[in-house]
C-alpha cells in the first residue's frame, strides 16, 4: 500500500488527482497544471514535500564525515543555517544523489550537527549508501520521519507566510538570507526551493501541518502538485535525479561542475580521484538547454542532431508556461555550438541551444 502523507486528506478535498510517486499518494495537479505554475510564477503557490527525506548528522566526527561523503565542501559552512547544494558520488564520479545540507550550530562548536534533506525516490538507497560510509567516523545517522515539510514559492510567499505564522517565525522569515534555514519555535524554516522562485520549505511535526496548511489556504495560497513542480524545476534548469543525473554520469557531464569543492587538495572525499581523471582526459558531453521556437513537443530521449559533431539526447523536457514554447535539458557532445535538431515524430525539428536555466525569479533569463 502506498504511503501517505499527513496532509492526504487536505489534498482529496481540494479535489487532487492523486497518483503513485515512489510508494507515496501525491497530488499530481488540482484541476489544471498550468494555472498551478503561473500562481507560483506571479503570486505564491505551496506543494506537499512531506515525501522528502530528512536525516540528521551527529557526533565528534559530523563536519569530518560529511567533507568526505559529500563533493562540495561543508567547511564553506561557516554561519550557522546556511545550506550547501551537493552532490554524493560513486567511486567512479557518477551522481549517486544530489541534496541540500544545513550547518545547524554555530560553527566549530561542541556538538555540532547537521541536517540533510535528500530525495524520496533514492532514500533506501542514500540510506545505506551513507551508513556504509560512517564505519570509520564517530558520526551518528537519525531519519526524521515525523516531520511533515511544506515548500511555499513564490515572489509574494515570505510575506504571505509571516502574515500567518507566529510574531518570532514572521522575525525570523524578514532576516533569513537566501539558501539559509533557521529552527523557530519546533519549525525549520529554510529559505530554499526548487521553483527559480523566492520562497521558503518548512519542516514542521506532522501534528501542525495541516493547520499551517490550512492557514496558508485561507490567506490565498494555491496547492501546487508534482506537474507544476516538474515543469517549474525544468524552467529554472534544475537537474532531476535520475533523467538528467545518475550514477553513469559525472557532475562535470551534468551541468554541476559549480558543486565541486576541489581547492583543499588534502580533503579525500569518494569519487575524487575519478573526477580528477576525467578532467584531465576531457568529458565528451555537456548538459545544455534546448528551446523549440516552433510548435513541437520535446520529450526525455529523444535524439539531439548536432552538426557534424553527433548525437546527444533530451533527458528531460516539455512545455514551459511561463515562456509558451517546449523546453528541454539534453546531453550532447561538447562540440555542440548555438543550433542543433531534435527527431520529433519522424521529424528533425531545428532548436536553439542555451545556458540554463531558462526562467529566473519569473523572467526569461537566455537570449
Amino acid at each position: 500500500m502506498a504511503k501517505r502523507t499527513a496532509l492526504y486528506e487536505q489534498h482529496l478535498a481540494a479535489g487532487a488527482k492523486m497518483v503513485d510517486f515512489s510508494g507515496w499518494e501525491m497530488p499530481l495537479h488540482y484541476g489544471s497544471q498550468i494555472e498551478e505554475h503561473h500562481q507560483v510564477r506571479r503570486r505564491a503557490g505551496m506543494f506537499d514535500v512531506s515525501h522528502m527525506t530528512v536525516v540528521d548528522v551527529t557526533g565528534t566526527d559530523a563536519r569530518a564525515y560529511l567533507r568526505y561523503l559529500l563533493a562540495n565542501d561543508v567547511a564553506r559552512l561557516r554561519v550557522r543555517g546556511k545550506a550547501l547544494y551537493s552532490v554524493m558520488l560513486n567511486e567512479r564520479g557518477g551522481v549517486v544523489d544530489d541534496l541540500i545540507v544545513y550547518l545547524m550550530t554555530a560553527p566549530g562548536v561542541s556538538g555540532e550537527w547537521f541536517r540533510i534533506v535528500v530525495n524520496c525516490a533514492t532514500r533506501e538507497k542514500d540510506l545505506n549508501w551513507m551508513a556504509e560510509r560512517r564505519v570509520r567516523f564517530d558520526v551518528s545517522l537519525t531519519e526524521q520521519p515525523e516531520l511533515a515539510m511544506i515548500a511555499i514559492q513564490g515572489p509574494q510567499a515570505l510575506g504571505l507566510v509571516a502574515g500567518v505564522v507566529s510574531a518570532s517565525r514572521a522575525r525570523l522569515i524578514e532576516q533569513l538570507g537566501r539558501f539559509q534555514g533557521q529552527e523557530s519555535e519546533g519549525w525549520f524554516i529554510a529559505r530554499t526551493g526548487y521553483t527559480g522562485e523566492e520562497g521558503l520549505e518548512i519542516m514542521l511535526p506532522e501534528e501542525e501541518a495541516v493547520a499551517f496548511w490550512q492557514a496558508l489556504l485561507a490567506a490565498g495560497v494555491k496547492p501546487c502538485g508534482l506537474g507544476a513542480r516538474d515543469t517549474l524545476r525544468l524552467e529554472a534548469g534544475m537537474n532531476l535525479y535520475g533523467a538528467d543525473m545518475t550514477e553513469a554520469v559525472s557532475p562535470l557531464e551534468a551541468n554541476l561542475a559549480w558543486t565541486l569543492a576541489l581547492d583543499d587538495p588534502g580533503r579525500d572525499f569518494v569519487g575524487r580521484e575519478a573526477l580528477a581523471q576525467l578532467a584531465a582526459t576531457g568529458v565528451k558531453t555537456k548538459l545544455v538547454g534546448l528551446v523549440l521556437p516552433q510548435r513541437g513537443v520535446l520529450r526525455a530521449h529523444q535524439r539531439v542532431l548536432v552538426d557534424v559533431v553527433g548525437v546527444g539526447e533530451v533527458t528531460s523536457g516539455g512545455f514551459s508556461p511561463t515562456l509558451g514554447v517546449a523546453i528541454a535539458l539534453a546531453r550532447v557532445p561538447v562540440e555542440t555550438g548555438a543550433t542543433a535538431g531534435v527527431e520529433v515524430r519522424g521529424k528533425v525539428l531545428p532548436v536553439q541551444v542555451v545556458a540554463p536555466p531558462f526562467v529566473r525569479d519569473g523572467n526569461k533569463v537566455f537570449s
